[in-house]
């Protein structure tokens, strides 16, 4: 056994001072007992103090670091995929000049071993990864409820989820099998607030909420506009040949929001055509005597007057008559039916 093997021994034998069985001689200098519980005392503290640190991290009360390769994005997606880069841009800028100051939250994976999903940060997290930076991130044991809360929560105090976003989220989780209560908590909102935004989601076709994103300044009001205007015959071939245009792409997710709502307002062009039809009335001779023209409300006949200007007011005149004559014709079977 070597001297340094042996110096350490006897450092820790509190007043042990013999020597090894291999008869090697006992230091000089012996450590006194006081010191040496000092230093046990001090090894204990650190061994505490890790144990700590590694509950704390255990339990999310401390974030770490990881690698953004390992991330995944929550399974209850509560906002717009690439509709925010502005923020993200933001971020970058942000992290550069001050490194991260707010930790993501996360849990790992259930069924991918060593990899995690986002609760909520997935724009820092988007930050991270495109700077090639790790992103600091509490873990903690998540089920799909709590997770949902989390993110929810975290989401509604920032106050930058759209309406859209919100209903969209709402009915991603009913349609998941959640209950109505925890979306309400999810979102902070009440009973009534829940259902109006999953009726609008509902409404909505996807497709037509990809095509408008975000919709930053558009609130419920609208959208709800929007659900009542597609329950219209024809109101979602118009939006659809609104959002095909060439220039839909180039316009800002609330422009084209509005674009929508117009062709859904726009009347068919069947319906919008007015409708005229003529009817000619002629003698037996194949002489013309009068055309009734039909157009819009109105029903007008017309006759020539430098020949049948005495044949119209004889009409006129006898129009209370026909009149009287026409009205007891289609009254009389309701009277029959009346009488027996």
């Amino acid at each position: 056994m070597s001297k340094r093997t042996q110096s350490i021994r006897s450092l820790f034998a509190a007043e042990s001072g013999s020597a090894s069985a291999e008869g090697l001689r006992p230091p000089v200098e012996r450590v006194a007992s006081g010191a040496v519980r000092s230093l046990k005392d001090t090894f204990s503290e650190v061994e505490r103090d890790y144990e700590e640190l590694k509950r704390q991290v255990s339990s999310g009360a401390v974030p770490v670091e990881l690698d953004t390769e390992l991330l995944d994005p929550s399974p209850f997606a509560d906002r717009f995929a690439d509709q925010d880069l502005a923020a993200v841009e933001a971020l970058k800028t942000s992290f550069q000049e001050h490194g991260q100051e707010i930790p993501i939250l996360v849990r790992v994976h259930p069924t991918s071993p060593g990899r995690y999903q986002i609760a909520y940060g997935h724009r820092r997290a988007k930050a991270a990864s495109d700077l090639g930076l790790k992103v600091k991130a509490y873990v903690r044991e998540l089920d799909d409820d709590r997770l949902i809360v989390a993110q929810g929560v975290e989401n509604s105090a920032r106050e930058d989820l759209t309406f859209i976003e919100r209903a969209t989220f709402a009915l991603r989780l009913e349609d998941g099998g959640f209950q109505r209560t925890l979306i309400q908590t999810a979102l902070s909102v009440d009973r009534q607030e829940a259902s109006k935004l999953v009726t609008v989601a509902r409404a909505v076709p996807q497709w037509i909420v990809t095509a408008i994103g975000r919709a930053p300044k558009v609130g419920r009001p609208r959208w709800q506009e929007l659900a009542e205007l597609l329950k219209e015959t024809g109101a979602e071939t118009k939006i659809r040949k609104a959002i095909e245009h060439a220039t839909f792409r180039h316009k800002d997710s609330d422009e084209r929001f509005a674009v929508v709502l117009r062709a859904a307002k726009a009347k068919n062009e069947a319906s919008s055509a007015p409708t005229n039809r003529t009817l000619v009335a002629k003698l037996s001779d194949g002489t013309e005597i009068a055309r009734l023209a039909v157009s819009g409300k109105s029903c007008k006949i017309q006759l020539d007057r430098t020949r049948d200007e005495d044949f119209a007011s004889f009409v006129m005149q006898q129009l209370p008559e026909l009149y009287s004559s026409f009205k007891n014709q289609t009254q009389s079977p309701s009277k029959e039916t009346e009488g027996r």
